[in-house]
């Protein structure tokens, strides 16, 4: 199958072609309106074979820029690739996200972040402005050829209207002069008077020759008419083939161009909407890991919070120890205070009487 722009080339020459047997159509039916009649009447035989090659040629080049059209059905299918690919991971990304998922989605969001359709996309605008432009250029011309073909059949028109009047003119003559020839024929077979007779003769040749020249006249008024009512038919038939034609390439040149736009907007928008997915999802991944430092974090600080206060029941719960011991020490204290003041006192007495002994 020919590539998208060897079809274009190829339909560009056929347009051409086409354009050039429409124009010739044309010129050929604006001549023989202008010619005499009777002597185009075999070249409108012409013209009508032309017409249907015309026809052929057309239907052919239609379909082919209907192929066109759908080659860029093709070309946008392409698109959908892209973005499969921005939506998963490459090989490559599969495998290191085996062994680190957040490498692999950090490389995932580089290769998105510089991923770009926007060639694409200019190409996809290229080729449509190229077949628009194709068809532009034959809507064009066919407007041009309706334009020329309608004023012609209007003129067409008007000549017969005269030819007919003519054609009725000339037979309303005609039917007026029968009864006179029938009055002389009459006359003349009754009449016995030889110098009355001849009169009578000359007079009715000269009214068959005038009648006969009527009769002659409203012929070629006939073969007029025939052949105009022709040119009016190929004319109708043509004005018909030119706005049907018109209308096609309406329709295709409409759908082309409300495609592509549309198609550059999505395709635009998706690719947008595909990165800020990936960053939304990184954010999302940021903000997860966040929350989990934070609830950890908070985990950290009540554990001190509670190790804390436990020390600190701890440390409350052991004054009462301390202060038993501290009792304990007093009254230990107070006991060897007592023991003191006993042999201090014992002493004292032994000095103050004196009681020493040697034993």
């Amino acid at each position: 199958m020919a590539s998208l722009d060897q079809q274009i080339i190829d339909s560009q020459k056929q347009v051409a072609v086409t354009q050039e047997k429409i124009s010739q159509v044309g010129v050929t039916l604006d001549r023989l309106a202008r010619a005499d009649t009777a002597a185009a009447a075999p070249q409108l035989d012409i013209a009508s074979a032309t017409l249907a090659d015309v026809h052929r040629h057309t239907d052919q080049m239609n379909a082919n820029i209907a192929e066109l059209i759908m080659g860029l059905d093709d070309v946008t299918a392409g698109f959908s690739k892209d973005f499969e690919a921005m939506r998963s991971r490459t090989g490559w990304e599969s495998f290191v996200g085996m062994f680190a998922r957040g490498k692999a989605e950090s490389m995932r969001q580089e290769r998105l972040r510089t991923a770009s359709i926007d060639d694409k996309l200019q190409d996809l605008i290229s080729k449509s402005d190229e077949i628009t432009r194709l068809l532009t250029d034959q809507l064009a011309l066919l407007k041009d050829q309706q334009a020329k073909v309608e004023a012609n059949l209007s003129q067409t028109l008007t000549d017969r209207e005269g030819a007919v009047a003519e054609l009725e003119s000339l037979r309303g003559r005609i039917r007026a002069m029968d009864p006179r020839l029938i009055e002389l024929e009459n006359k003349v077979s009754t009449t016995t008077d030889p110098a009355e007779r001849t009169k009578l003769e000359t007079e009715l040749a000269n009214a068959n020759r005038d009648h006969n020249e009527l009769v002659q006249a409203e012929q070629v008024a006939l073969a007029r008419s025939q052949t105009l009512e022709r040119y009016i038919e190929a004319g109708k038939t043509w004005v018909d083939s030119l706005q049907n034609q018109a209308a096609t390439q309406l329709v295709l040149i409409n759908k082309l161009q409300t495609d592509t736009r549309q198609r550059v907007v999505l395709y635009d928008a998706l690719t947008k909407s595909l990165k800020t997915a990936q960053q939304q999802d990184v954010a999302h991944r940021i903000n997860e890991i966040g929350v989990r430092t934070d609830q950890e974090a908070a985990q950290a600080m009540a554990g001190i919070g509670a190790a804390t206060n436990a020390r600190m029941a701890d440390m409350l719960e052991a004054h009462g120890e301390h202060m038993v011991f501290a009792r304990k020490v007093l009254e230990e204290k107070a006991k060897a205070d007592e023991r003191f003041a006993r042999r201090f006192a014992a002493i004292v007495e032994k000095h103050d009487k004196n009681l020493y002994s040697g034993g």
